[in-house]
């Protein structure tokens, strides 16, 4: 996958968000560590129901109502101008949640998604993603 010079990579599981910057060209990515701004954990996740067999578990909601906050966030800087190329990288069931959060100018500008967890991985694990996408 190519990837815009500046455009922003948002690497996400259902807690945590790494976001990166990259300042080197389509050829030639060179991802750096982003700030993550604060987070609406309560962001808008499966919320209402009490756990049961046919419904999420506590630990379930948390990581949805995280993935709804990490849209909310990710649409808020796109709306604002900062975010102008966006990839996302998240767990697959993450990403399923997050899709339920984007705004349509999210949608608009949104690079590609990779269904992955690299959270734990280093920058270059997150850069080599990319390229083989």
């Amino acid at each position: 996958m190519q990837i815009p010079q500046g455009a922003t990579v948002a690497v996400a599981d259902g807690k945590t968000l790494h976001l990166f910057h990259n300042k080197g060209d389509e050829a030639h990515p060179v991802l750096v560590p982003m700030p993550a701004d604060v987070l609406d954990r309560d962001g808008g996740g499966s919320t209402g129901h009490h756990s049961s067999s046919a419904n999420p578990d506590e630990s379930q909601k948390a990581e949805d109502g995280f993935a709804a906050g990490v849209a909310g966030l990710l649409n808020r800087q796109v709306l604002a101008g900062s975010i102008k190329h966006l990839i996302v990288i998240a767990a697959p069931r993450t990403l399923g949640e997050l899709r339920h959060h984007y705004h349509k100018t999210l949608s608009a500008i949104l690079v590609g998604e990779i269904a992955k967890d690299l959270t734990g991985h280093s920058q270059e694990d997150v850069e080599r993603a990319i390229a083989a996408a």
